[in-house]
């Protein structure tokens, strides 16, 4: 986000440090003197104490728990510079390593694999500071591979348009505005919120340098149909005699999909798809922030955005838009791949997308909900109100904070924006426990919204998981046909231990 300097009127004066300090600590203004590192802290921490609680955060897909040893290790390398090649050789290694396995997660042929063309090098990438540089740095390849081209042809390369869903993240406008590329935005529609395929095709032309898919919809957790767009654009791309690559914005499914779905095909799979970005700090379960971008081959990836950097004693191939920047998350983003292997991802996502799906359930259950995302693409689950309701998702979203949960309510994005939402993201720190307390929170938040404060006194208790449902016929915690009586869960306690629009 952007500050901006404003008068210094104000001034900090805890009860607790006054001892310590001889004059109050000016807010916008370096103090004069030095403090006491106590006091400073405390300071600083009670401030942030102001903060959301991450635990009861349902709002942002990035990771805010890891194990205890990976906090040690990003602890023992917060001082190191991954810049500095020559000095940290094995935090290199360990970037290539992380690079490597991602590209064989995502199919990416191996050198000579392929018949033709980009297949016959080996993949390339590197890792980033989020995916909003990856994407800055796929974008750039694929700008700078079809102006290359069209000067080959001896075309003009003006006006480079890229196609795209309207529900991309912002850094795909911003990429599009700083670098001068016309975004074309395929609109989504009352009941279509990921892109249409005829619609995109629709905006192909000899001026694209990409067209964009999206594994894993920010806004109700969706994968986009990109085997179908692989199809169409090779159709589209014989009718016109261009040659269009697809990017796939794996930021948040690309940890996911893998091993919940590892028959589908979006990946390099896909002889379309050119480049893959993908968040360490969401599914990959990696404090932020760090992200990585994955070519095809080296022939996807211009030899004139790569530099070669003489630096700190050694000379080093570089292609991004940071140059100093922490190591720590390349060495938790190794840790994690090592720790926890294929098989310890799966058990991850998969008791993620359980969380999710039951999540769902009961709000499909209790009455008013429609469900826009289930938990089946991503662990998101995204609802409406009913209409007839008399309250909407914004004053859901505010009751819930009563609660300390933070659960985002927006708009669909164009031309959709009349269909409002709420979401609520499954991650690691969402435990069936805390899942089961949140739709007791929901129900009770329903029938204060309905029937005023006085609701509060009765919430609707809490249900194992696998109870049936309320309903008129059988009030909840009552037992079912031929069953007991359900002793509701006791509400969760926060622990000290932090679970994750980006």
């Amino acid at each position: 986000m952007l500050s901006k300097r404003v008068p210094d009127e104000a001034v900090l004066a805890p009860a607790y440090a006054r001892r310590a300090l001889r004059s109050p600590v000016p807010r916008y203004e370096m103090p004069t003197e030095p403090m006491d590192p106590g006091d400073a802290y405390r300071l600083v921490h009670d401030e942030l104490s102001l903060d959301g609680n991450p635990e009861l955060n349902l709002a942002t897909f990035v990771t805010t728990w890891m194990d205890e040893e990976a906090d040690r290790l990003m602890t023992e390398t917060a001082n190191k510079n991954a810049i500095d090649w020559d000095e940290y050789p094995q935090t290199v290694e360990l970037q290539d390593r992380c690079v490597n396995m991602l590209a064989r997660l995502f199919h990416a042929p191996e050198a000579g694999g392929g018949a033709g063309g980009s297949d016959n090098g080996a993949a390339v990438g590197t890792a980033t500071v989020g995916s909003s540089e990856a994407i800055h740095l796929a974008g750039l390849a694929m700008k700078w591979r079809w102006r290359k081209a069209r000067e080959a042809n001896g075309a003009d390369h003006d006006h480079p348009n890229i196609v795209m869903g309207a529900n991309v993240q912002v850094c795909w406008e911003k990429f599009a505005r700083y670098f001068d590329v016309e975004p074309r935005y395929v609109p989504l529609t009352d009941d279509r919120f990921v892109i249409g395929v005829p619609e995109a095709m629709a905006l192909v032309d000899d001026h694209t340098i990409g067209v964009v898919g999206i594994l894993g919809s920010t806004y109700t957790g969706e994968y986009e149909p990109i085997a179908e767009l692989d199809a169409a654009l090779d159709a589209r791309c014989a009718e016109l005699g261009i040659d269009v690559p697809i990017h796939v914005d794996a930021a948040s499914g690309g940890f996911v999909a893998p091993f919940l779905q590892p028959e589908l095909q979006w990946d390099f799979r896909l002889g379309r798809v050119h480049s893959v970005n993908v968040s360490g700090h969401k599914y990959g379960l990696v404090y932020p922030g760090v992200g990585w971008v994955v070519w095809r081959s080296a022939q996807d990836l211009p030899e004139e955005l790569v530099f070669t950097v003489d630096y700190l004693g050694g000379s080093h191939a570089n292609f991004g838009l940071n140059f100093s920047r922490g190591a720590a998350q390349i060495v938790a983003q190794y840790y994690n791949l090592v720790r926890l292997g294929k098989q310890g991802y799966r058990e991850v996502m998969e008791a993620l997308a359980e969380t999710a799906r039951f999540i769902a359930a009961e709000l499909e259950a209790m009455g008013p909900f429609h469900l826009v995302g289930r938990g089946t693409d991503l662990p998101v689950v995204c609802c409406r109100v009913d209409d007839a309701e008399p309250f909407d998702v914004f004053a859901l979203s505010d009751e819930l904070r009563r609660r300390g949960w933070i659960v985002p309510a927006y708009r669909m994005a164009p031309d959709a924006e009349d269909v409002a939402v709420l979401r609520v993201v499954v991650r690691e720190g969402l435990s069936m426990d805390m899942a089961t307390q949140l739709v007791h929170d929901v129900a009770a938040a329903v029938a204060r919204l309905r029937h005023g404060p006085s609701a509060e006194q009765a919430p609707t208790p809490p249900r194992h998981r696998g109870e049936p449902a309320a309903t008129p016929e059988r009030p909840a915690g009552a037992p079912a046909a031929g069953g007991r009586r359900s002793r509701p869960r006791p509400p969760a306690r926060a622990t000290t231990k932090t679970a994750g629009v980006c």
